[in-house]
């Protein structure tokens, strides 16, 4: 095998295992929604990053189950929302490096 296609298998075989690990880690329902308050309490800074992280894993299985929500209903406000976003622009943002990569391929 040449070492183009050898390292081009060896990508798709990384990504699609990053790909089910991923999708492991997706929410489940919440059987809090309509209730008063979580036996945990409200949820803050952390989980709404992690949340915000897996919120397409989340939406494509609340497609499919409607118990299934990308939001968690009992956060604590302000702080779970910054989260969310900071996971959400993780996943669909990118970081830094992806930035550094466009400006040297413009060179």
């Amino acid at each position: 095998m040449e070492p183009r296609t050898s390292r081009a298998i060896r990508a798709a075989l990384v990504g699609a295992a990053l790909l089910v690990l991923l999708a492991a880690c997706a929410a489940s329902g919440n059987d809090f929604t309509g209730t008063a308050g979580a036996t945990r309490g409200p949820v803050g800074f952390w989980w709404g990053l992690w949340q915000g992280f897996i919120a397409p894993f989340a939406f494509i299985v609340s497609l499919f189950n409607s118990d299934v929500g990308i939001y968690e209903v009992h956060n604590n406000g302000g702080w779970y929302d910054l989260g969310f976003l900071f996971g959400l622009s993780i996943i669909f943002g990118g970081g830094p490096a992806g930035s550094s990569a466009r400006k040297r391929r413009r060179r």
